[in-house]
C-alpha cells in the first residue's frame, strides 16, 4: 500500500527550528527580511535610508527621523515577550496537526496563561484575516454545520439553544481531491446569509454542490452554478459521495476541537475554525508554514487585548 505523500512529508523538526531561530538575533534578522523584503522602507515617508538606535532597537529614517521597530504596526506590536517566544509559538501552532490549546502553550512557552491566550488569539486572527481575503474557486462542496450541543430538556435539532451555526466548504481539484477548505460562522442558515457568504468567500462562476437545504438556493443568487443532492436525514446522509470531502473534514475538525480544546466560546469560534483551515490549506509544505505565518503576522494590524475579547463578526 503506497503512503500518502502529504502525510509522510519530511516536515519541520524542532532541531531544524532551533538551528534557524534559536537566538534573538536570528529572529530579528528573519523578521527584518520578511517585513522589508527589498530593504528598509520608512512607514512614514517611504525613504530607504536609516540608522539603528541600538539602545532601544529602533530604526530611524534619515529623511523624516521617524522611528519604528520591527513589530510596530503589526499584530506583534508592543510585545514585551522575546521574539524567540513568538517564533516558538508560531512553530507549535503550525506544526501540530490537531492544534494546541492556550493552556498547553502556557506550559510549553513558560509564560502566564493570559499571555499565552492573547498570543495564540493574535496569531489565529492573522490566520483568519489571511484566508478571508483568498476566496475559494472551481469545484466546491458545501454543507451546514453546528458547534455545540443541545441543552438538557431543551429543543433538539436545528435551532436548539447552545448551537452555533457555521458554513463548511471544500475546494476540490479535477480528480475530486480536497485542496482548500473554509469554515465560517454565520448568523443562521437563511438564503440571504448564504448568498452573502458566497459573494464574499467564493469566486463567481464556481460550481458548488450542496445538500437540499433550502437556504443553499442563495448560492445561485451570488452568481455561482449550484447543484444539490437530497440526502435525507440520519447517519447515512453523511455518506453521500458528492459531499464526501466536506463531511469527512467536518468530522475531523470537530473531533480535533473536542480533543484539544474541549470547549470553545461561540464568540471566539471563528478564530479556532480559521486556525484549522489555515493549517489544512498549507499542509503540502509544512516547512514553509512558519515563515508564511510570520509574514502575514507582520501585515496584520495590532490587536490589543480589549479587541481580542470582542466577538468576531459573522461571515
Amino acid at each position: 500500500m503506497s503512503r500518502n505523500q502529504v502525510q509522510f512529508q519530511r516536515g519541520y523538526s524542532l532541531s531544524a527550528f532551533f538551528d534557524a531561530y534559536g537566538s534573538e538575533t536570528q529572529c530579528e534578522e528573519a523578521l527584518f527580511r520578511w517585513r522589508w523584503q527589498e530593504g528598509f522602507v520608512c512607514p512614514e515617508c517611504g525613504w530607504g535610508g536609516y540608522c539603528v538606535l541600538k539602545c532601544r532597537r529602533l530604526f530611524q529614517c534619515h529623511r523624516c527621523h521617524h522611528q519604528t521597530s520591527l513589530t510596530s504596526g503589526t499584530v506583534l506590536a508592543s510585545t514585551k515577550l522575546p521574539l524567540r517566544t513568538w517564533f516558538l509559538a508560531m512553530y507549535l501552532l503550525t506544526q501540530t496537526k490537531n492544534g494546541i490549546s492556550a493552556l498547553e502553550l502556557h506550559r510549553q512557552l513558560g509564560v502566564s496563561y493570559n499571555t499565552a491566550w492573547s498570543l495564540k488569539h493574535k496569531l489565529m486572527q492573522a490566520m483568519k484575516e489571511r484566508d478571508d481575503c483568498q476566496p475559494l474557486a472551481g469545484h466546491l462542496q458545501i454543507d451546514d454545520a453546528y458547534w455545540g450541543g443541545e441543552r438538557r430538556g431543551g429543543k433538539v435539532g436545528r435551532g436548539a439553544a447552545g448551537k452555533t451555526p457555521f458554513v463548511a466548504a471544500v475546494q476540490t481539484d479535477d480528480n475530486g481531491r480536497p485542496l482548500k477548505m473554509r469554515l465560517t460562522r454565520v448568523a443562521g442558515f437563511r438564503r440571504e446569509a448564504i448568498a452573502g457568504w458566497v459573494a464574499r468567500h467564493v469566486q463567481p462562476n464556481s460550481v458548488v454542490t450542496s445538500d437540499g437545504l433550502a437556504c443553499f438556493n442563495g448560492i445561485s443568487d451570488a452568481g455561482c452554478e449550484h447543484w444539490y443532492v437530497v440526502t435525507g436525514g440520519g447517519p447515512n446522509s453523511v455518506k453521500t459521495p458528492e459531499l464526501q470531502w466536506v463531511n469527512t473534514l467536518l468530522g475531523n475538525v470537530k473531533r480535533s476541537i473536542h480533543g484539544t480544546y474541549h470547549a470553545v466560546s461561540p464568540k471566539h469560534l471563528p478564530r479556532y475554525l480559521a486556525e484549522f483551515s489555515y493549517r489544512f490549506n498549507r499542509r503540502f509544505k509544512l516547512a514553509e508554514m512558519l515563515p508564511r505565518l510570520a509574514y502575514i503576522a507582520l501585515r496584520t494590524p495590532p490587536m490589543p487585548y480589549r479587541l481580542l475579547k470582542v466577538a468576531e463578526p459573522y461571515g
